[in-house]
């Protein structure tokens, strides 16, 4: 089962090879910039020292590394956004003054590339069109034991194929109708497998004998718990922390295909917005927004520490034993058996949770994770963060919530929260709302999203007295509340959340 958007693609084209380069988009001198930077650029204990072992840095050009890719995220998310079906994916190239490259189908964009600080390319295939080629690719090889890691690799604008057996894997794609311009195949032993053996990064066991890692903290409504890797455990199994007291439940679980769970825990267990970092200390954990190809990312667990490295590729595809889990991101940090389950997070945004592996952490290897928005999003949890989350809707008045908004409404009458305006929720996951009215009146409340020329009405909490709440998962994009009065005037005061 795929879980994918199928972009169906005609012929394609080999890459072409125009490109233009902007004024160097890299990074200022530390003493000059950091100043300005943002709070939140300032680097998780453990954070610069691992980055300096495992990508062979100094103290200050680790420094520099994630102030440039903090910096050029932002440049990156807006041209995703203006490039639209043209865009062919985007990464960072250099090891410390990285350069933002941006791809394009459509040379014509170019000029807005450049503008915004980044470097241009333009290439045959747009992201889209390589997320079609891979679930064809994965489709012609999903009964075969060669080609066990597959990934979109815009650097080359081609679906990638690693295998020990190059020509045998060949053969089935080309048999399989694929259009084989658009597919490498490349000669690897990388030979993936789970990584079997609350804060993240910690262990607990799975039945008797199975140990995990602890991935992130996450609520759902009232119950607390974390996430985890899906082979860890099924639906049901118990769980117990790495001292062996009682701790939780899986709740739901999913593997192969994905590879995730969540796992609700008991009362004696306080989830925490936090990382381990291998060395006693934690770090923080403020969002979930996904970084750029290229950049920095740890990973914690508790067999092998605090390891970093980079983000590799999206949307990989990997064949393990029990069947193939797609949209994964593969990175050059090492793990062990053990350590599946646990965080991915680059400076405070967590990333995912590890999956798989091929190697170790004594010759070097690589890693894959499963991406936490989309577990958060699937089963409709909130992560905790350094922020706080809101509490989920309840009788009574809406206190607690990170956001209000106050007004007075006639009958008959409508008026959109916040400020007249909208907001932005910058990843995907719960909103929150909580409206609350004088006795006597009715007030309705509408949460709506844009679809790109209109605004969609995507929750709707509209019963006969004054109280309304609303509990929706969605995607990042816009949104806003639409609050109406049926009957009577009523001052009325609305809580919310921005995911």
């Amino acid at each position: 089962m795929t879980r994918r958007h199928t972009v169906t693609t005609g012929c394609v084209l080999a890459i072409t090879a125009l490109v233009l380069a902007a004024a160097p988009a890299v990074a200022r001198p530390l003493s000059a910039g950091i100043a300005a930077a943002p709070a939140a650029l300032k680097p998780p204990p453990g954070m610069l020292e691992a980055l300096q072992r495992d990508l062979h840095l100094t103290r200050e050009q680790a420094q520099d590394r994630l102030l440039n890719e903090t910096r050029l995220a932002g440049i990156e998310a807006k041209l995703q956004r203006r490039l639209g079906d043209r865009f062919g994916g985007a990464w960072f190239l250099g090891t410390v003054a990285q350069t933002l490259v941006v791809a394009t189908t459509n040379a014509a964009d170019l000029p807005q590339i450049i503008a915004a600080g980044a470097r241009g390319e333009v290439v045959s295939r747009s992201l889209a069109q390589l997320d079609g080629v891979i679930d064809e690719v994965d489709a012609a090889l999903s009964a075969d034991r060669n080609g066990l890691v597959r990934y979109v690799d815009a650097r080359i604008n081609k679906v990638v194929v690693l295998s020990d057996t190059p020509s045998t894997t060949e053969d089935v794609i080309q048999a399989s109708g694929v259009d084989p311009v658009a597919v490498q195949v490349v000669s690897s032993t990388e030979r993936p497998q789970p990584l079997s053996d609350l804060v993240g990064g910690e262990a607990y066991y799975a039945g008797p004998a199975t140990r995990c890692s602890v991935g992130f903290s996450v609520v759902r409504g009232l119950q607390n718990g974390f996430v985890s890797a899906g082979h860890c455990g099924t639906a049901g199994r118990t769980t117990t922390g790495a001292d062996r007291r009682e701790q939780g439940i899986f709740q739901a679980s999913t593997f192969p295909d994905s590879d995730f769970a969540w796992i609700s825990v008991n009362g004696n267990w306080s989830p925490k917005p936090a990382v381990s970092n291998g060395t006693g200390g934690t770090v923080s954990v403020a969002g979930s927004r996904p970084v750029i190809e290229g950049a920095s990312v740890c990973r914690s667990g508790p067999v092998t520490g605090w390891h970093c490295g980079l983000i590799l590729q999206r949307n990989a595809s990997i064949t393990y034993a029990q069947g193939n889990v797609s949209e994964l991101v593969r990175t050059n940090v090492c793990a062990e058996a053990g350590d599946s389950g646990g965080s991915f997070i680059s400076v405070d945004q967590a990333q995912g949770v590890t999956s798989g592996g091929s190697g170790d952490c004594t010759s070097g290897g690589v890693s894959y994770f499963q991406p936490i928005n989309e577990i958060l999003t699937t089963y409709g949890l909130s992560l905790v963060t350094i922020a706080g989350n809101p509490p989920p809707p309840s009788t009574g008045t809406c206190t607690g919530y990170p956001h209000t908004a106050e007004g007075t409404l006639t009958e008959g009458r409508s008026v959109y929260q916040p400020n007249g305006r909208f907001y932005r929720s910058t990843a995907d996951g719960v909103h929150f709302a909580c409206l609350d009215a004088n006795d006597g009146s009715d007030l309705d409340l509408y949460l709506q999203k844009w679809i790109g020329r209109s605004w969609a009405t995507v929750a709707t909490s509209a019963g006969p007295g004054p109280d309304e709440k609303i509990t929706y998962t969605g995607t990042a994009g816009y949104y806003r509340y639409r609050v109406t009065a049926s009957s009577r005037s009523t001052p009325y005061v609305l809580g919310y959340n921005m995911p």
